[in-house]
């Protein structure tokens, strides 16, 4: 669905956010992008989208070149910005106007949204909180059932229940037929949706792995001595150490702050556990 090859980008001349940046994303699948402040993630983004284009390389889209913004491409993307401004109309309004855009947009799935996240139809886009405006382009988004969606710090601005109500739509909506990449800092606010981790850190793919993988690899748990577990990455925590283990044939929850962390600390040494499990 997309490929990107040799992707080369930078806003200065003389210092390049990408060199040489490959990934490849795929349909049926919920993708976690995550990375420190400054990664590049939303320019990331912003080139699937079509709305910045390589200085050298390629970033195809269904085949074409993102940067072409061919009208059948862009019917079938959706991107919901982390920063953004709503015009000054009610949502109905902002419905009939846009909507049109999107070939496969279901209002009656606008509707069901819009009631889960408790915002009224007849609302002015305006007049709403921040909260509720990111929910609002995250259900029109959904709504549009694009085949590439792609959500730039979705859960900023919305209280935990507001979070809760977005995993579950998120759950609810993914399918065979459409890629859904989450790009966001908030790692723990994911992990019962996305499929595969993807971690970008100065300039390059360090991290790509589904979450199967990595459950049969390592079990994360907390432990009182390094000593006594076959430690892969441990943190300092009250009472002992959170820690990522090798696999012996148990289970446990992945905790994606601490993966985060111990890839961002040890890239060389998760990955190459993962090779070997």
């Amino acid at each position: 669905m997309v490929r990107i090859e040799d992707l080369t980008f930078g806003y200065k001349k003389k210092r390049l956010l990408f060199n040489n940046l490959n990934i490849e994303l795929y349909p049926g699948k919920v993708y976690g992008l995550f990375g420190r402040n400054g990664a590049g993630k939303t320019t990331l983004l912003k080139h699937i989208a079509g709305l910045l284009f390589p200085h050298k390389g390629s970033c195809m889209v269904f085949e074409y070149s993102s940067k072409s913004r061919k009208p059948e491409v862009l019917s079938n993307i959706f991107l919901i910005p982390e920063e953004f401004e709503l015009p000054s109309i009610s949502i109905k309004k902002f419905l009939s106007i846009n909507s049109p855009f999107y070939p496969n947009f279901d209002s009656l799935q606008m509707e069901r949204y819009l009631e889960e996240f408790e915002i009224n139809n007849d609302n002015k886009l305006t007049t709403m909180s921040y909260g509720q405006k990111k929910k609002f382009l995250i259900a029109f988004g959904l709504s549009t059932n694009s085949r590439l969606l792609l959500m730039d710090e979705p859960t900023n601005g919305l209280d935990i229940p507001s979070k809760s109500q977005f995993r579950k739509i998120i759950a609810s909506s993914s399918n065979e037929e459409r890629c859904i990449i989450v790009s966001t800092h908030q790692v723990r606010d994911l992990g019962t949706i996305i499929d595969q981790i993807t971690i970008l850190d100065e300039g390059r793919i360090i991290f790509d792995h589904n979450l199967e993988a990595i459950s049969n690899a390592f079990i994360f748990k907390k432990v009182k001595d390094d000593k006594e577990h076959e430690i892969v990455y441990s943190e300092d925590i009250l009472g002992g150490k959170a820690a990522i283990c090798r696999n012996k044939g148990e289970s446990s929850e992945i905790d994606m702050e601490l993966l985060f962390n111990g890839i961002i600390n040890d890239t060389e040494k998760i990955n190459i556990e993962l090779k070997k499990s």
